[in-house]
């Protein structure tokens, strides 16, 4: 708590507010005592207010700083790898060896889904939309765990949680096959995380499926870089459904739910569709020309941030795996082409230095994941893999905290005021 204080004065009230310091980051002026003078904050967006207290992601947008649990993305997508990520942010801190070990063995044995699941796909379309069937065997977890969904119990948490970051590569994986008319492929124990993954989403009965290094470690690295990103709108749903005491695989679900619209979750398959649309590279300067027109409404997907002012810090690792695998792959595809002489044009003119439009991490993901072979529509579900680990560790945090309150945001009231009504014939 700072020393500093905040005063509001409305007409003969006046209302004293205590000023609230993080370890990083802007003060924040506590308000809660504002509803006793008979008001309250206005702020659509919730831009400028700080709805919780956390430990687990710091951001500065000024400077391109992304820390979890104190230590840079960068470093994190270098030299750890998601395990490790997913264990300190549930957990608070870096694995030891022995801790690293125990907590992968966990999540590698919670893979597999019940066998009834595989009913649940079966109710669907075959070309339902991906995410609509990942929100409902999602929710549709916690019919098979009944038995554990005390929230107030800090074991059943955390065990709820290694159970949703274990399975949910395995729902993604069944969400595509189901797509694509294939039959589910189990889990294997034998191999890491990413490439377990990869080998779901690819193998089929009929012959091995090669697992590319290059390739494994940038789907590892895809899933780091999107493990956590503070309060964005996903974070927040989780945390208000689960105010309400809702178990976490509703929550989790909530949580899918709003990373499915286009506004939040769809970058990547946006910069696809971009790509697309260009088609070609020697249509590339009419583009250009576009994007510089500020008259036009065309805008350049996977460039800039809402929130990284300056650049992208998940951006820079990325480039050196999206390079890397399409090295490694050789992919001839065209859009890829179209891509990489984009983000040449996007580090060399000085118009998109100056307006601080640099290739963001959701450019170079979604080239890594089209070069792998995921189609466009899988891409928010990899997303929605990849954070379920920073969902479910606010989650836990939010429930550890003592004096919780169910989330109640006010309104500004601009209806109609009170009036009669008057009964019809009937």
């Amino acid at each position: 708590m700072s020393e500093e204080t905040a005063k509001l004065s409305i007409g003969d009230k006046e209302i004293e507010f205590p000023v609230m310091e993080g370890t990083a980051g802007h003060p924040v002026i506590d308000v809660r005592k504002l509803g006793s003078i008979g008001y309250f904050t206005f702020d659509p967006g919730f831009m400028a207010t700080g709805s919780c207290e956390s430990e687990i992601t710091f951001i500065d947008g000024a400077k391109g700083i992304l820390l979890h649990r104190g230590f840079s993305i960068e470093e994190l997508a270098r030299d750890a790898d998601y395990l490790e990520v997913c264990y300190m942010l549930l957990h608070g801190d870096a694995p030891s060896s022995e801790e690293y070990s125990e907590f992968k063995d966990i999540v590698t044995r919670h893979t597999m889904v019940h066998e009834q699941i595989n009913m649940f796909f079966h109710g669907f379309r075959n070309d339902s939309h991906p995410m609509a069937m990942l929100c409902g065997t999602v929710g549709a977890l916690s019919s098979f765990y009944h038995s554990d969904l005390d929230v107030s119990n800090p074991e059943q948490r955390v065990r709820s949680a290694h159970r949703l970051i274990a399975k949910m590569p395995t729902l993604v994986a069944m969400c595509y096959k189901y797509n694509v008319g294939h039959p589910f492929v189990y889990p294997r124990n034998d191999l890491s995380y990413a490439a377990n993954f990869l080998n779901m989403m690819f193998s089929v009965p009929a012959e091995d499926y090669y697992i590319s290094p290059a390739v494994e470690r940038a789907m590892d690295r895809i899933f780091t870089l999107h493990a956590d990103h503070e309060q964005n709108a996903s974070t927040s749903t989780v945390r208000l459904a689960g105010s309400s005491g809702a178990n976490p695989y509703a929550c989790i679900a909530a949580g899918v739910a709003s990373l499915w619209g286009p506004a939040h979750g769809g970058a990547n398959e946006a910069c696809l569709k971009m790509l697309e649309e260009i088609g070609s590279v020697d249509q590339i300067p009419k583009y250009i020309a576009k994007a510089k027109d500020k008259n036009d409404p065309f805008r350049l997907m996977g460039f800039g941030h809402r929130v990284y002012k300056n650049h992208d810090p998940r951006a820079t690792v990325m480039r050196e795996s999206c390079h890397e695998v399409l090295s490694e792959l050789k992919v001839d595809n065209p859009l890829l082409d179209v891509a990489m002489e984009l983000e040449r044009i996007a580090l060399s003119d000085p118009y998109f230095a100056e307006k601080k439009l640099f290739p963001n991490v959701d450019f170079y993901s979604g080239i890594v994941l089209s070069a792998i072979g995921i189609p466009t529509n899988m891409f928010t579900c990899i997303f929605a893999l990849a954070r379920t680990v920073g969902w479910i560790s606010h989650w836990h945090e939010m429930m550890s905290q003592p004096g919780q309150k169910i989330g109640r945001p006010r309104q500004l009231y601009t209806g109609e005021a009170k009036r009669a009504y008057v009964p019809i014939e009937k």
